[in-house]
């Protein structure tokens, strides 16, 4: 719906709008094109460094699982070295008789401690509440 104040176009404005319309539909379509084509070539740059990337972690990888291969022969080696040094020296058993005393002697500690807050509590006397009772104390026959 047109309004009555509108003036029509003329030939000379209707040819010029029209021509560009037309040419900036080709631009838009090339400027698209252009951003897909950048935005696809990003992608692939980002693809290659990361996966760069991966390659490097991976030799790292690869170099830390055979320093720790390294260090597990080594400690292989002092394991089967320790009955060597163990033979000349007794069994030491009375490590194992001092635990159990400290064991003992914790237990022990532990009732007397038990049988102290028990004798502490039966001897308080008992505190009556401020409150009357709630439920009538004389017995009725």
């Amino acid at each position: 719906m047109r309004l009555a104040t509108e003036t029509p176009l003329t030939h000379r404005e209707r040819l010029t709008r029209g021509l560009a319309h037309t040419a900036a539909g080709p631009v838009d379509v090339a400027l698209g094109a252009a951003g897909l084509s950048g935005a696809a070539v990003r992608r692939g740059a980002v693809e290659l460094r990361r996966r760069y990337r991966e390659s490097q972690l991976s030799d790292r990888v690869a170099e830390a699982a055979e320093a720790a291969a390294r260090e597990l022969a080594a400690a292989q080696e002092a394991v089967a070295g320790f009955p060597e040094l163990l033979e000349g020296r007794p069994p030491r058993r009375h490590v194992r008789r001092s635990w159990v005393i400290v064991a003992a002697a914790g237990a022990a500690l532990l009732a007397g401690g038990v049988v102290a807050v028990l004798i502490r509590r039966s001897n308080r006397p008992q505190e009556s509440s401020p409150r009357p009772p709630s439920v009538d104390a004389q017995h009725k026959i």
